[in-house]
């Protein structure tokens, strides 16, 4: 459980310092380190907490179980992760109805699968794990409303064709991961029995 925690705080710890650090904090940084050199360390610390948050969670198996959740949760779940993927996809895609939408599509995207998991998995690895990232989602959004970043404005142009691959690209993704890669990546079958 040790790598799991230290993996969360050094991975939230790096996103969360860019999100409430002062604007005038992180230009001084990203000044005297270069813009290159501040992101390559950004994102060496980042991998770094990630390995140790997937190395963690593993090796924390079995843990204590805090709740058993009701075997519909598990379907309520597999429904919701088709949302987080169509709006993971749409996050990467060109502003279509869905990204004006909900503004900020990745976050929404990480609350939901975040949620979904709690609702289906009563281990404390993972109410650990998801609940981290539940609440990283939850201040993320809230950093952003304060600073004004609403994500595309009102005037910003729609794009269909970011909508159509954003539903193909995470129908697509979905059905991968529900199908064959869950049990390869994560040790589970993501079909509830």
């Amino acid at each position: 459980m040790t790598y799991l925690i230290l993996g969360l705080v050094i991975f939230f710890g790096t996103h969360l310092f860019t999100t409430y650090r002062s604007r005038e904090a992180g230009k001084d940084i990203k000044a005297k380190m270069g813009a290159g050199p501040y992101m390559g360390l950004y994102s060496l610390v980042s991998i770094a907490g990630f390995v140790l948050i997937v190395w963690g969670y593993g090796a924390a198996r079995p843990a204590p179980i805090l709740y058993w959740p009701p075997p519909a949760m598990a379907h309520i779940n597999l429904a919701l992760m088709l949302f987080a993927m169509i709006f993971l996809a749409a996050a990467y895609l060109p502003t279509g109805r869905i990204k004006k939408a909900v503004k900020h599509p990745m976050l929404l995207a990480v609350k939901i699968w975040a949620f979904g998991h709690l609702l289906a998995n009563g281990e404390l690895n993972s109410v650990i794990l998801f609940g981290s990232f539940l609440a990283y989602g939850v201040l993320d959004r809230i950093a952003l409303k304060k600073r004004g970043d609403n994500g595309p404005g009102p005037d910003a142009a729609v794009n269909v064709m970011g909508d159509v691959g954003a539903v193909v690209i995470g129908v697509g993704a979905y059905l991968a991961i529900f199908l064959w890669l869950h049990p390869i990546l994560f040790g589970v079958v993501a079909l509830p029995a």
